[in-house]
C-alpha cells in the first residue's frame, strides 16, 4: 500500500459526522421542523455511517472515529425527538 493510500482519510465518514452534527443543532427548532430538519438529516447520517462504517472496517479500522462521533450525534438526535424536541414549543 503506498504511504498516500495510508494516509487518506474516509470522506463518507466525515460526512457522516457533518450530517449528524447538522442533525443535532437543527432537532430543537419547534413546530414540527426541527422534526423534519434534524430527523431527516439523522437518517441521512446513519446511512452514511453504516457505510462509512463498512469502508473503514475494510481498511482494517482506518478512519471510523468520526462513525463513531457521528453514532452519537445520530443517538442524541433521535433521543431528543423522543422526548419532544422539534415537536413542541
Amino acid at each position: 500500500m503506498s504511504d498516500a493510500a495510508a494516509r487518506q482519510s474516509n470522506k463518507t465518514a466525515w460526512a457522516a459526522f457533518w450530517v449528524a452534527l447538522a442533525g443535532l443543532v437543527l432537532m430543537p427548532i419547534p413546530l414540527f421542523i426541527g422534526l423534519v430538519l434534524g430527523g431527516g438529516l439523522s437518517i441521512i447520517a446513519a446511512i452514511l455511517a453504516v457505510i462509512a462504517l463498512l469502508k473503514g472496517l475494510a481498511r482494517s479500522g482506518k478512519g471510523i472515529a468520526p462513525v463513531v462521533f457521528a453514532a452519537i450525534f445520530i443517538a442524541l438526535t433521535w433521543g431528543g425527538i423522543s422526548i419532544g424536541g422539534g415537536i413542541v414549543w
